[in-house]
């Protein structure tokens, strides 16, 4: 029996759009089917074969390449320099690039001859001085198709640089690489598509450029005359040779589009970046093995190897100004948890570091080295991004190798160092792999292995573990505990995960609008945080307000009895564990100072415990901690009316 297969169901087409969209196909078409049905084919092949056809198409080939070389070589930049650059006048810029696709060829001629004639603003000079003359030469008409042809390559190719998001570059330049060199290795494997079908346009355009050339250059056959301008004559003396020839140069545009298949409208975003057909984060994956690797698809691929005492070890002293406003001092080997909320200058810090912005300025000094007037690869300063950032381009072994390549490092001994971090963090045997064959987890690995192999001095780490599910996240955590132990610089993860803050950092720096609050060793943080946001971060209540004579007065009204008064007017930070918080279905009475009334909000679960959310009129948002047989004898539900109750004792009371 047979299935019968409907289309795809969707939105009908109004009629009212579907006909005027017909009758434009129908007007785009016509022309050319005029072509094809007055094509004598039978004579094509003596048509296109002709000795001032063939003359033809030879030098507008030869002009055609060389105008493409020089966009190539004049309009990459350019499009680099509208597209990563912000200057005044740049809009004005961008103008005069456009204008010569909306400007009338023959203007644009007249323009050309203005300017590069025997009686322009340059002619002269360049006759004078180089004896180059251009009207009426093939010079002349490669300056023309240049003239028109470049802004394709221009446009296009801006548009894919605008879609490839800078913290690969960024992240390029924090291992070493020099911004020409980024550019090379990094910027334009990227956006090769985009480039290369930028560089088709303007080869196309060149080759069936007509108005300026014959303005500029002349119709000098074997010198000037190219196809198009082979055409106009042809019509004059033998329509039917110069529709043959026009079939010619309307194939070769057709063949031009037809490859590139609408590529010129795509940029980085629209391609797949990363890893859209990954297996489950660190799954193993079969592989060959890989010398030096452990078993490719055992677990014993996933165990680090050990790791070397480092030879080197670098202080970090940082004087952070703008933005942020601090000062950071740390000794070798230690690493430092950044903390806080949106907004509080986590990122803004890490860049302030590298060198890459403009909000904030940093005085720093690594080791005996002071690195605060050289750019971004010369600071040894590495940054892994929350998704690692590794080039899509490169296979892990070589995104390992990029650094110490950059640096100098002989091709053989980068590599040779890369495969030895990539075993050293468990991904040995996926080398040869690139970024969207690997999981998650196995990402993070080879961007951590690839920052360790640049050799940094300061390691800067933007929330590494995001992006990880909960038990890939404690594997790379254990891999990436036991590799900072070793390392001999100085480490700063920016993190939102209280149990990263306390695993992996020496000290925990809480931010909030620029400013540290706190910078202390995780247990202190832990046990009297100074901003409500890692109050929070940790679950605990944290209710701000002020000393006054009964106890803290709550910014919404209230007050909270304390055990140990401070003195009136001191502004500060009362944390209220939620195991703390005491929950009843009537006022309690006995010993506790602090009681509130309430309605349950959202009940939610915490491991084996529920947590609650209970809203007050006399008291801000409290969450208490209770056992599920507890909230089942008391008869627990979003909506239920509660009372609240907290002992003197049990808020500790941190002066802010």
């Amino acid at each position: 029996m047979k299935r019968l297969r409907g289309r795809t169901p969707g939105p009908r087409t109004p009629i009212a759009l579907a006909i005027p969209a017909l009758l434009a196909i129908a007007f785009l078409m016509l022309p050319l089917l005029g072509i094809l049905v007055r094509t004598e084919w039978g004579a094509l092949g003596s048509h296109l074969t002709s000795e001032g056809t063939t003359q033809a198409l030879k030098l507008s080939l030869v002009v055609s390449f060389w105008a493409l070389g020089l966009s190539l070589l004049l309009g990459v930049p350019l499009a680099w320099l509208l597209a990563r650059v912000d200057f005044p006048g740049k809009a004005v810029v961008r103008s005069l690039v456009l204008l010569p696709m909306v400007l009338p060829p023959t203007v644009g001629g007249v323009a050309l001859l203005l300017a590069f004639g025997r009686r322009g603003l340059l002619g002269p000079w360049l006759e004078d001085t180089f004896g180059i003359t251009l009207p009426f030469q093939t010079s002349g008409a490669v300056l023309a198709a240049t003239f028109v042809a470049m802004p394709f390559l221009v446009i296009s190719l801006e548009g894919a640089l605008g879609g490839l998001r800078p913290r690969y570059e960024e992240t390029a330049a924090s291992l070493g690489a020099s911004p020409v060199r980024v550019f090379c290795t990094v910027t334009l494997p990227m956006v090769a598509p985009g480039l290369i079908a930028g560089a088709a346009l303007t080869w196309a355009r060149a080759l069936g450029e007509f108005g300026a050339t014959i303005t500029f250059a002349g119709n000098l056959p074997g010198t000037t005359q190219t196809l198009p301008l082979q055409v106009y004559l042809l019509l004059q003396d033998s329509p039917e040779a110069a529709t043959s020839v026009s079939l010619l140069l309307l194939a070769i545009a057709m063949a031009v589009l037809v490859a590139l298949r609408g590529r010129w409208m795509s940029t980085p975003g629209n391609r797949r970046e990363g890893r859209s057909e990954q297996p489950p984060d660190d799954s193993p994956l079969p592989a060959p093995p890989v010398s030096g690797s452990a078993d490719s698809s055992g677990s014993a691929a996933a165990e680090p190897a050990p790791v070397p005492a480092p030879e080197e070890r670098w202080a970090l002293h940082a004087e952070v100004t703008g933005f942020n406003r601090l000062t950071l001092d740390a000794e070798p080997g230690t690493t430092i948890a950044v903390v806080g909320p949106n907004g509080a200058g986590k990122t803004t810090l890490l860049r302030a570091l590298l060198g890459l912005t403009p909000r904030a300025h940093a005085e720093l000094r690594l080791g005996d080295t002071d690195v605060t007037g050289l750019p971004p690869h010369r600071r040894h300063v590495a940054w892994v991004p929350q998704d690692g950032a590794l080039f899509p381009h490169m296979s892990a072994l070589a995104n390992t190798a990029y650094g110490p390549r950059a640096l100098g490092v002989p091709r053989a001994e980068a590599r040779r160092r890369a495969q030895e971090w990539l075993d050293r963090l468990g991904v040995g045997h996926l080398a040869h792999r690139r970024p969207a064959q690997v999981s998650g987890g196995q990402a993070q690995r080879v961007a951590l292995a690839r920052a360790l192999a640049a050799s940094p001095r300061l390691l800067l780490l933007d929330e590494p573990l995001a992006a990880l599910d909960q038990t890939t996240r404690a594997h790379v955590r254990h891999t990436l505990r036991t590799h900072l132990a070793t390392f001999g610089g100085v480490c700063l993860i920016v993190t939102h995960d209280p149990v990263e803050a306390v695993s992996l950092a020496d000290r925990v720096l809480v931010l909030d609008q620029g400013l540290a609050l706190q910078d202390e060793a995780p247990a202190e943080v832990t046990r009297h945080p100074r901003s409500p946001w890692v109050a929070r971060m940790l679950g605990r209540n944290a209710w701000p307000g002020t000393a006054g004579p009964e106890g803290l007065a709550l910014p919404g009204g209230g007050t909270l009895v304390i055990a140990d008064p401070l003195p009136p007017g001191t502004e500060a930070l009362a944390i209220i564990a939620p195991e703390a918080v005491s929950v009843h279905r009537d006022r309690p009475t006995g010993s506790p100072r602090n009681v509130w009334p309430g309605t349950i909000r959202e009940i939610t679960t915490s491991g084996s415990r529920l947590r609650l959310l209970i809203t007050s009129p006399q008291a801000p948002d409290l969450v208490a901690e209770i056992t599920p047989q507890a909230a089942a004898e008391l008869g627990l539900a979003d909506g239920t009316p509660v009372w609240t109750s907290v002992k003197a004792t049990e808020a500790t009371v941190v002066p802010t």
